[in-house]
């Protein structure tokens, strides 16, 4: 019997292993099954070059618990180890510097293991004792043990094992005893050796028998061994696809396309992508896409690998050039990793470019399911962005799909304004908006719909790409103003009359949470509405945006902005102008000469003190200054108290501000009620 001390430089690994890998101490059962797998295909390796003469006989790595032992081994018939190899691969854990080791790795697990080559030490996580069984496939080698107890001290003798290969086998110890557990087990087994290929056992398959699930004597292989991304597109059906799919998220609908990835230089890389169906539900789930190293499970916190709007897709992807055990530091650093992101960006930009090409008609029928990860990625990678432009399509409300060019072709001639901007008019509900979109296709144009997620943010995007575009929503001004052809009509009122009718407007405009209003007036020829609201185009994108940007509150607390456009050439209109005028006439003129007078004498006493420092002005002055600023304000209170009583009871100002509201679709509850009330009496 050998007795020895393995090889460190700190007094004691393990209960450092214990300590630091403890969070993710599951992955012992992936470093201990993928150990074994490799032992198999180097022994497979080594036959098919004729350095292996003998039988292969069962190349399986078999998993099974002993629970009266209290014993999990991993076993398999692979080129095993001689007490030679034993000692230089296990005994020998050669790292300088133990305390710079666990300083720089102590809150990364995966990159102990995989820096330090620890795969076989992960079994101490869980294990008061350790046993290496094996017999290697060299010709007269003789079978060994190894055991350790978790401290640095091992044993190593010469047993009885007639069959090639190893067995590792982990007393488990009491603080993990659920990994004596079927269930356990075999769910991590289905987590990290799902897709290996070399077959895995454990246990038997089952039958129903008697009212119960009992063994039968066939062996439960847990993995595909040939899974569909290591196979070649040519040998598979449109069936195989699907069905790899339903495989990996059994209980999600049928994707609506995939990629199968394959490339040889200058990195390997093998996968399967699929594109799912995403509406109105920004989810970027962390762990859609699985990602494989030779078909050993890695990791699905796949950023860094993949582009984070390609996050929204599903599938496998499969690197040998990516290490089993990869860390957080590798992946932002790893030249390879990022030849592979930028790989997978372009094959996805292509795949897209071919279905564009070759199957529009689908593409289009697809394109509301897939828009948000299009505009996703166009908003977060240029390159991707570049591609992308020739095949991202634009709806319009007629649910006619255009591509940026077609679109740009389709409008130029008819929305191009005065100032050689071309004008995007678009829609975000094509119900609550329809009366703007009806005016708008009345003057020949065509409204694009934009009610997805992301479309505030890539009509953004498109307007820093697009040359002297601009784009409006169909509700943002009166239809004259977002496609201005020429100067404006002036409206025909005085600063007074535009003061008195701004009154009678406003005070008929009911209360609404979190909105303002300004009255204003356009001459839009008798054709057009009496009454319009318009909703400021900066202020409702900056509330948009701030609806999904943190950071951005300040908008999102500001009341929503509207316009009152009184149209001053409407029948209507006028009428209301004309009457007010005339009705109001006797008791408003004193009082707008009062204020005129008294405004005359402010800007005498203002024009008297100028330049003057405020000591030097007489109290006297400023008292009257103060006084006659304080009648004004009486006398406006007084004139505004007036023309709200009046508009009070002109029934024809409230019916038009109430037209305007419930066009669009903000006239609700009391005042919709009023409005119905008032329009039977009117009748």
């Amino acid at each position: 019997m050998q007795k020895g001390t393995i090889g460190v430089t700190t007094d004691n690994i393990f209960p450092i292993i214990k300590k630091f890998l403890y969070s993710d101490h599951e992955i012992f059962l992936r470093e201990l099954v993928s150990n074994a797998v490799d032992a198999t295909q180097k022994l497979k390796t080594l036959s098919s070059f004729g350095d292996f003469k003998g039988e292969l006989g069962e190349m399986n790595v078999k998993v099974s618990i002993d629970k009266k032992e209290g014993t999990l081994t991993i076993s398999d018939h692979g080129i095993g180890m001689t007490a030679e190899e034993i000692d230089k691969y296990i005994n020998q854990i050669a790292f300088s510097g133990a305390e710079e080791f666990l300083n720089k790795y102590k809150n990364d697990a995966n990159a102990i293991i995989g820096h330090f080559g620890l795969g076989f030490y992960s079994s101490f996580m869980v294990a008061k004792k350790v046993e290496i069984r094996t017999l290697s496939y060299q010709e007269n080698a003789k079978p060994v043990m190894w055991s350790c107890d978790g401290s640095p001290e091992y044993t190593m003798s010469e047993i009885d094992k007639k069959e090639r290969g190893t067995d590792i086998v982990l007393y488990i110890d009491d603080e993990n005893k659920e990994f004596l557990e079927d269930s356990k087990i075999e769910s991590l087994l289905k987590k990290y050796c799902r897709f290996l290929p070399v077959p895995v056992i454990f246990g038997k398959e089952q039958e129903w028998k008697d009212g119960k699930y009992v063994d039968t004597d066939k062996d439960k292989i847990i993995n595909d061994t040939t899974p569909a991304w290591t196979k070649k597109p040519t040998e598979l059906t449109e069936e195989d696809y699907r069905k790899f799919y339903h495989d990996l998220y059994p209980s999600l609908d049928e994707p609506l396309f995939w990629i199968h990835l394959n490339v040889d230089y200058p990195f390997k890389l093998t996968g399967i992508l699929y594109f799912p169906k995403i509406k109105n539900n920004l989810d970027i789930n962390k762990n859609r896409i699985q990602l494989y190293s030779n078909q050993v499970f890695v990791t699905d916190s796949v950023e860094g690998i993949v582009p984070d709007f390609l996050m929204l897709l599903q599938g496998v992807i499969d690197s040998p050039d990516i290490p089993l055990n990869v860390s957080r530091s590798y992946l932002q650093s790893d030249s390879n990793v990022k030849k592979i992101s930028t790989y997978i960006t372009k094959k996805v930009a292509d795949r897209l470019q071919e279905i564009f090409n070759n199957e529009r008609k689908q593409f289009e029928e697809k394109w509301d399911d897939i828009k948000l990860f299009i505009e996703y990625g166009m908003l977060s990678d240029e390159k991707f962005y570049d591609r992308a432009q020739k095949f991202a399509l634009l709806k319009d409300t007629d649910k006619k799909y255009y591509t940026l060019e077609e679109y740009k072709t389709l409008i130029e001639a008819n929305q191009t304004d005065k100032d050689k901007n071309l004008i995007y008019i678009y829609a975000t509900d094509a119900v609550a908006q329809y009366s703007y979109i009806e005016i708008a296709k009345s003057k020949g144009y065509d409204v694009l719909l934009m009610d997805g997620q992301l479309d505030i943010h890539f009509i953004g995007l498109l307007e820093q790409k697009l040359e002297k575009s601009r784009f409006v929503r169909v509700d943002s001004d009166i239809i004259d103003n977002l496609v201005r052809k020429n100067d404006k009509t002036e409206v025909s009122l005085d600063a007074a009359q535009r003061n008195m009718m701004t009154t009678v407007f406003k005070s008929q405009i009911p209360t609404l949470e979190k909105a303002e209003f300004m009255v204003m007036f356009e001459a839009l020829g008798e054709q057009s509405q009496p009454v319009i609201i318009t909703q400021n185009e900066f202020m409702r994108r900056m509330k948009d945006m701030s609806a999904m940007q943190p950071g951005m509150n300040f908008y999102g607390e500001m009341p929503d902005s509207f316009n009152l456009i009184i149209n001053t050439e409407h029948p209507l209109s006028k009428k209301v102008i004309e009457e007010t005028e005339k009705d109001c006439h006797a008791e408003i003129e004193p009082i707008q000469k009062e204020i005129n007078e008294l405004n005359d004498a402010i800007a005498k006493l203002q024009e008297a003190s100028k330049g003057k420092k405020d000591e030097e002005i007489p109290v006297t002055e400023k008292e009257e200054l103060r006084n006659k600023e304080k009648e004004v304000d009486s006398l406006r209170k007084k004139e505004s108290e007036l023309l709200t009583q009046y508009a009070n009871k002109h029934k024809l100002v409230r019916q038009l501000v109430d037209l305007a509201l419930l066009s669009n679709n903000m006239l609700k509850g009391e005042a919709l009620s009023q409005f119905i009330k008032r329009s039977v009496e009117m009748l």
